[in-house]
């Protein structure tokens, strides 16, 4: 394996992680930023008040993006890992 072979496969493993995470995170900044709103119009500062909804919210993306993320990650080490594995 050349160098430039190295830094390809770990160039697409990289964006397959930021495609992988995509759901999870944008929900996670959404929430917050819908709790840090409604904290602010309401002078509440309780903090299980931000922890808990963005908890609840990761939690329930995750669960219905699941297939989504194995399926992006199994593509991806059938296609680039397992090849370079097998072919030395």
């Amino acid at each position: 394996m050349t160098e430039s072979m190295f830094f390809d496969v770990l160039r697409q493993g990289l964006w397959v992680a930021v495609i992988a995470s995509t759901p999870i995170l944008t929900i996670a900044l959404l929430t917050g930023v819908i709790v840090g709103l409604f904290q602010a119009l309401t002078s509440v500062q309780e903090m299980t008040l931000t922890f808990v909804p963005k908890l609840l919210a990761i939690v329930l993306v995750f669960w219905f993006s699941m297939n989504f993320m194995s399926r992006t990650l199994t593509s991806f080490f059938q296609n680039q890992i397992i090849p370079l594995i097998a072919g030395g």
